[in-house]
């Protein structure tokens, strides 16, 4: 489009490649059209059950696109399996998607699970060593009993990677098959009182606090 002549910075024609600009003093145009950056969203979803975290499916399948409202560019920042419930963020900046699921940057999530049985300290302590799994050794996770009853028990588990599944085989491995599985936060943020299938948006605090427990620093 430089090339043909068609952007224009504060008025003037721009003919050189890689021209840089400032995003919040210069105007920026292409046909004479004012090129403005879309606003940025970033949602808290209490994900219930029976939903993909996809932002479409070709079978039709209800999918997290359908709790929430209508934001071009809105997708999910990593993945709940479909029976998986809890927190969930989506959003359309992705600066925030990277700095949340790059592999380097280890966020930390919480899960709490209803598991078969009885965990034992010899299986906790497998977990918190980091255990093998097909795609090669988790990294340590936390490891706490909340509750229990007769026939199983309820696991809290935070992990500091995110590989597909990982918590549901994780305790599949120590023989503990997950009957439930609900995440309660990513880094700084917890699910709170939010409803089952409801929303709400990040503010701006939140926003910055989760690129800070990434490692990143917000590019606005």
């Amino acid at each position: 489009m430089i090339l043909a002549g068609r952007v224009t910075v504060n008025g003037a024609l721009v003919t050189l490649l890689g021209t840089r600009v400032d995003a919040e003093r210069d105007v920026v145009a292409v046909d004479g059209v004012p090129v403005t950056r879309p606003a940025k969203h970033t949602l808290m979803l209490n994900k219930p059950p029976g939903y993909l975290t996809t932002v479409s499916d070709p079978q039709a399948r209800n999918t997290v696109m359908s709790l929430a409202p209508a934001i071009d560019g809105l997708h999910p920042i990593g993945r709940l399996d479909q029976e998986t419930t809890g927190l969930l963020l989506l959003t359309n900046d992705g600066d925030l998607t990277f700095a949340l699921t790059h592999p380097r940057h280890h966020v930390d999530k919480t899960y709490r699970a209803w598991v078969t049985g009885r965990p034992n300290e010899k299986h906790l302590a497998q977990l918190r060593r980091g255990i093998v799994l097909s795609d090669g050794l988790t990294a340590p996770a936390e490891v706490e009993i909340v509750a229990r009853d007769a026939e199983r028990t309820l696991v809290e588990v935070t992990i500091f990677e995110g590989r597909k599944r990982q918590v549901r085989r994780m305790l599949q491995t120590i023989g503990h098959p997950v009957l439930s599985l609900t995440r309660l936060s990513i880094g700084p943020l917890t699910l709170g009182p939010l409803p089952e299938a409801q929303w709400r948006e990040l503010n701006e605090a939140e926003v910055q606090a989760l690129y800070h427990a990434s490692g990143s620093l917000d590019p606005q």
